[in-house]
């Protein structure tokens, strides 16, 4: 079955299945979300070709994280809006958040401001550094022009808000074996002390840009080189098909289970 093309509505990149079973909100990393349709695509077609709606909201990273979930909130409510009045989508498809990196604190803080319409959120190689460890170059000019600067929330304050208002009781957390900037022990602890009972997560093969799952020019000319670049591709490959199947299965059994009431 041919997977079916994207479009565009109020700026969301969106892909509708033939009779969708669920409805996938995606947001990705940092500096790699403006386009999610080109950068994530493979993951998302892979998605829908599992069933699954995606509404992909892109955006551009600022230091006010809070302020920037709530526009994101926004325009993925236009879109769903849109789907809804045009009878693209049903109201009773089941919402799930899927959020890559920066795309995963993002949904948090959305699910921290308000009680959730999500059946669950699938967040991958989260990420929750301050602004001076994300942005190494602010380290350097942060003290030379005297200021300080942070993302907002902060690192710790993010953590105490997903503790105290954190409205998403199922969640799947994915962390890939060679990401050494992902956090996703922290954002564990913080989500057991919230819903002990409802948040799993996976340790998969891969690295922080797995999700992404771009692949290396396969012709160079060189011999050896398009054979590195074959082998590194199908590897590439066969990690993202694992991390697209992982979320499908995931999302499929919170279908079948009870609806959680937070």
């Amino acid at each position: 079955m041919a997977t079916p093309l994207w479009q565009t509505i109020y700026n969301n990149a969106v892909l509708l299945p033939e009779s969708p079973k669920a409805i996938v909100h995606f947001l990705g990393g940092a500096f790699i979300a403006a386009a999610p349709q080109v950068t994530y695509r493979r993951l998302l077609e892979g998605l829908g070709d599992r069933g699954f709606a995606v509404i992909a909201t892109p955006f551009i990273n600022t230091f006010d994280h809070t302020t920037l979930a709530d526009e994101v909130g926004r325009s993925y409510r236009l879109a769903y809006e849109r789907l809804l009045a045009l009878g693209l989508i049903s109201p009773e498809l089941p919402i799930f958040g899927v959020g890559h990196s920066m795309g995963s604190k993002l949904h948090l803080l959305m699910g921290c401001a308000q009680t959730s319409d999500r059946r669950g959120n699938v967040l991958l190689a989260f990420n929750n550094y301050s602004a001076r460890r994300s942005i190494p170059l602010l380290g350097q000019l942060a003290p030379a022009l005297d200021v300080t600067v942070e993302f907002s929330p902060s690192p710790a304050r993010t953590l105490r808000l997903i503790r105290d208002r954190y409205s998403v009781a199922n969640n799947l957390l994915v962390k890939f074996r060679n990401d050494e900037i992902d956090q996703t022990r922290d954002l564990i602890g913080a989500l057991r002390d919230r819903f002990p009972e409802t948040s799993e997560w996976l340790r998969l093969s891969g690295n922080h840009l797995t999700p992404v799952g771009q692949s290396l020019p396969q012709q160079t000319g060189l011999a050896w080189l398009d054979g590195v670049s074959q082998l590194a591709s199908r590897e590439l490959g066969r990690d993202l098909e694992v991390v697209t199947t992982a979320i499908a299965d995931w999302c499929d059994r919170q279908l079948t289970a009870p609806a959680t009431v937070v």
